[in-house]
Formats: C-alpha cells, sequence, structure tokens
C-alpha cells in the first residue's frame, strides 16, 4: 500500500551493553534504547556475563524502543517486517535444553583463564600453535569459543553432566538469544550464522560446517553444536512471551561483521569498529587470504542460503575503549569518556610517554598472553593530559599495526584506493565520536580516515541482512556507497612523516617492554 510504513528491527547485543533500533525504509533510526548490564571478573583475567541477565536486557531494549517509536507516532505494530540480530563474538554460554536454564555464566571472549589449555594444545598437537589455521583460519589462543567450551567441559560439573545425559546446548550470544526468542524449551532453534561459527575455531572456512577432523582431536561432541546458517535469511518467528510476537528474525551475524555490511564494504576495502576492544576487516572477496603477518583469515559474510561467501582478514584488538573506561573507573583520571577528548587536547603531544594496554594480552598482529600493560617515558614533568593522550595514541597504534600487516598480506592489488591513490579507512562504534581520536588515527596511518553520518553501523548492517531476505532493500541499494559518502566526515593527516616514523619506532619500543610480564609477582 502507499504510504504504509514499513520498519526493520536490529537487536545489537555488545560486551557491555544492549540495544534495540528500528530503522524506517531508508535507513533512518525512529526509536532506539540501550541498556548497560553487568560485568563479572571473578579472578584476575576472568570475565563473564549472565545470559539470562543479557536476555532481560534484549527484552527491555525491544519494549522501550517501540514504545518510544510509537509516541513519536510511528505505527510499528503494524510495520515492523523482520529483526536483525548482531552480537558480541566467541562468548561462550552452555545451557540445559530440558529447563532452559544456563550451566555457568557467559565466558566472555576476553576472558584469559583458557591459558593453560592453550599451552597444553601446543604442545600436543603436532601443528603447535596453527595446527587449526588450515582449516579454521584461527590460531590456538584464549579467544576462541572453543577453548572456552573446554575449559566448561572439564571444569563445571553441571556441565559435564549435561553433556553426558544429552541435556547441554552450547552456542554463542547469537544463538542463545535465537533459541529462547523462538521459544526456548521445546521449540527453540539451535542455530548460529557462518560468522559467529567460523569464531569458534571449530568450523571449517571452505565447507562452512563443522570440523569433524577439530571436533575429534579436541574431545567436542557434535551434539551439543548448533546448525551453521547463512547472515539473511529467515531463520524463524519470535515466539509468545516477548514484547513483539510473529515476527520472523531474518538476519544475524557477528557484531565485526555486522558493521562491514553496514559500512558497505566490497572486496578490498576495510573498517575498523571502535568498542570495547578494537576490530579491522579488510574484505577480501570470495578468495579466502591466509596471513603471514599475524592476522586471522575469516568470514565477512554471506547474505543468503545460494548467495556467494565473502572472505575477511581480520586484525582483532582486546582493549580499546576499555582501557578509556580504566582511566574512569579504575584511575578516576575522567568521570565520564567522553572528557578524554578535551583533556587528551590540552596538550600538544604525549611527552614522551607511550601506553600499552595489554591489559590480558596482545591480540593482532602480535598473538602474546604473555603481555601485560606498560605505560614508560614517565617523568617528572608527565600529567595527567599525557596519560589520556598517550590512551588514546595507543588505540591508533594498535589499529596501524593491524593495517600494516593487511597491506603485506593483501598486497596491492587486495586493496581499493581511491583516485589519489590512497587507501581509505572506514571508521565507526561509539569512540568515533572523538574528533581528536580520529585525526590522532589518520595522522598515525599517513591515510584518511572516513566517519559515517550513521556511526552505529553495528545494528545498521543486522537490519540490512534482514531487510533483504524479507525484500525491503536489495544487494544494490546496501551497497550504492555514494550517497553515504557524501554524508561522512573524512580526517586527512597532517602529521609530518619524519615524526610518524620516529613516533612508530617509540612505539614498538614500547610494545616489546610488554612481553614476558604474566608471572609479575602479586
Amino acid at each position: 500500500m502507499p504510504g504504509e510504513e514499513v520498519f526493520i528491527g536490529s537487536i545489537d547485543q555488545g560486551t557491555t551493553s544492549t540495544r534495540f533500533i528500528i530503522y524506517d525504509r531508508s535507513a533512518k533510526p525512529i526509536g532506539s534504547h540501550q541498556m548497560e548490564f553487568t560485568q563479572f571478573y571473578p579472578q584476575a583475567g576472568w570475565v563473564e556475563h549472565d545470559p539470562n541477565e543479557i536476555l532481560e536486557s534484549v527484552r527491555v531494549c525491544i519494549s522501550k524502543a517501540i514504545d518510544k517509536a510509537t509516541a513519536e507516532g510511528h505505527n510499528v505494530d503494524g510495520g515492523l517486517k523482520a529483526i536483525g540480530l548482531t552480537n558480541q563474538r566467541e562468548t561462550t554460554v552452555v545451557w540445559s535444553k530440558s529447563t532452559g536454564r544456563p550451566l555457568y555464566n557467559a565466558v566472555v571472549w576476553m576472558d584469559i583463564r583458557t591459558s593453560p589449555i592453550c599451552r597444553k594444545l601446543e604442545q600436543e598437537l603436532p601443528g603447535g600453535r596453527t595446527h587449526f589455521v588450515d582449516t579454521c583460519g584461527l590460531p590456538i589462543s584464549t579467544y576462541f569459543s572453543a577453548l572456552k567450551l573446554l575449559w566448561l567441559l572439564e571444569n563445571v560439573d553441571a556441565v559435564k553432566e549435561a553433556v553426558k545425559s544429552g541435556d547441554a546446548l552450547f552456542g554463542t550470544i547469537d544463538t542463545w538469544l535465537i533459541w529462547n526468542l523462538t521459544g526456548g524449551v521445546g521449540n527453540g532453534l539451535h542455530v548460529t550464522d557462518i560468522s559467529n561459527a567460523s569464531r569458534t575455531m571449530l568450523m571449517n572456512l571452505k565447507t562452512l560446517d563443522w570440523d569433524k577432523p577439530t571436533l575429534d582431536a579436541l574431545g567436542i561432541p557434535s551434539g551439543i553444536l548448533p546448525k551453521i546458517i547463512s547472515n539473511s535469511e529467515i531463520i524463524g518467528n519470535i515466539t509468545k512471551g516477548w514484547p513483539i510476537t510473529g515476527i520472523p528474525i531474518a538476519g544475524c551475524l557477528g557484531d565485526q561483521h555486522a558493521a562491514m555490511l553496514g559500512q558497505a564494504c566490497r572486496k578490498g576495502e576495510a573498517k575498523s569498529t571502535y568498542g570495547t576492544g578494537a576490530f579491522i576487516l579488510l574484505n577480501t572477496g570470495e578468495e579466502m587470504i591466509k596471513s603471514n603477518h599475524g592476522l586471522l583469515s575469516t568470514l565477512a559474510y554471506k547474505l543468503g542460503p545460494k548467495a556467494p561467501t565473502n572472505y575477511a582478514l581480520e586484525g582483532s584488538i582486546a582493549i580499546a575503549g576499555a582501557a578509556v573506561q580504566w582511566l574512569r573507573d579504575s584511575l578516576g583520571i575522567i568521570s565520564s569518556a567522553s572528557e578524554i577528548e578535551e583533556l587528551a587536547s590540552k596538550v600538544d603531544s604525549t611527552g614522551g610517554v607511550y601506553f600499552v594496554p595489554a591489559f590480558n594480552g596482545l591480540f593482532a598482529p602480535w598473538w602474546r598472553d604473555d603481555a601485560r600493560g606498560v605505560c614508560i617515558g614517565i617523568t617528572r614533568f608527565t600529567n595527567k593530559s599525557h596519560i589520556a593522550r598517550a590512551v588514546l595514541e595507543s588505540m591508533c597504534f594498535q589499529v596501524k599495526d593491524v593495517l600494516d600487516s593487511m597491506h603485506k598480506d593483501a598486497g596491492d592489488t587486495g586493496e581499493t584506493k581511491n583516485e589519489k591513490g590512497e587507501f581509505l579507512l572506514r571508521v565507526d562504534g561509539g569512540a568515533t565520536v572523538n574528533n581528536l581520536l580520529m585525526q590522532i588515527q589518520a595522522d598515525l596511518l599517513g591515510n584518511p580516515v572516513v566517519r559515517p553520518a550513521d556511526i552505529e553501523t553495528t545494528a545498521l548492517g543486522a537490519a540490512y541482512a534482514a531487510g533483504l531476505a524479507v525484500g525491503i532493500w536489495t544487494e544494490d541499494e546496501i551497497f550504492s556507497a555514494g550517497e553515504k559518502m557524501k554524508k561522512a566526515t573524512t580526517f586527512q593527516p597532517v602529521l609530518e612523516e619524519g615524526l610518524r616514523k620516529k613516533k612508530v619506532e617509540s612505539w614498538c619500543k614500547a610494545v616489546s617492554r610488554t612481553f614476558d610480564l604474566a608471572d609479575l609477582s602479586l
């Protein structure tokens, strides 16, 4: 009908908060709600979430976002056509099929309790740390779900017993949410999408199915694993007991893959999302590139069961925005995250201070779980503005380290450049509102940084996937980059090349000082 309102909803379940955003046909947000949930730190290096609290946060966010949009005069109940879902990846849940109750808290992606299991596997398996790289693209690391699942199987009696009796279900957060949204006990659909599955260390990147030799090598029973589906297809309908009923869930992607779609990254284009961590993905098209420089081969997206599979190179940084939270919550140097830009702007350099936020080790391209955070170059001259600026620079240096590796792996033919021969980095995520951070990023890269008008591209990507599945948008509409780029803000590098090189050398020296510090005495 002409004039009929059409909406797509997007559940964006992140590491520290959950959001629900409602988009109209033009992909403009018309209602949203966000809420934080509890972070549990039972021991140093351990990070957990309560799966039921996450579930409740989704319920509240859907309800309040619909209320807000309805109050603005939108007929959401009549016009909502589908829901997309995006989530923090790798975070692992095991629950009871018969009761629906989690058998342990969710073990979060940045948790490092599995270090001893990683060391043991590296010693036992003939391929060492890279034993599974050829099949799943990932090294053995605390980061990935398989190791977290092994820890649960070895250390939690309730999990062991449920696996034995056939009552256990495993999943990342997407699987947990979809199972509950589609009926839970008795009816819930036990599925995951290829992007989330690609981060478990258990999926074969070529067959897009669970890899039997890997399961056998790790002793993981296939019966507890969900079915793997594409990123854009009708999965199932939301059941009674939720604020919306009968609406299809039609898109599902891990958060970084959703951001890539939200940024409309085609082959040769890269994006960096700045959240709790920072995640840089380069779309390599239908070609899977094996990294020789510390990056991960992973899925970009597959926009339908019969659609071509796009692959990506990824560099994951564990601590980005979390370092700003640390300044706020642990040191009290700032009282809100937004204050860091003003504080850091009071000085025009870090005064020789370099901060490396290796709180839980270092991810790409270093892969050192024995690293710990350092702040070096401190003198009597150093003040809190220098520290704040060094924290911002640390985020940008880490992104540069990853992009340097990407340039080496992809080569000139694997990257798209503009008419001036420049490689553009698309950026998104909450921290990108910080103009100083974005300028520092452009300066340290020596390349332009492009920030879209809507920086919350993760939720948008999930909405695109769902809208594509139900015919609201076409791929051509989603990837029409011209109009989006017109509304974007571009940060051009202004730092002199000689100084850039010196700063990078100093950063590398600081990174080297973080190694082999995991066993420092308490």
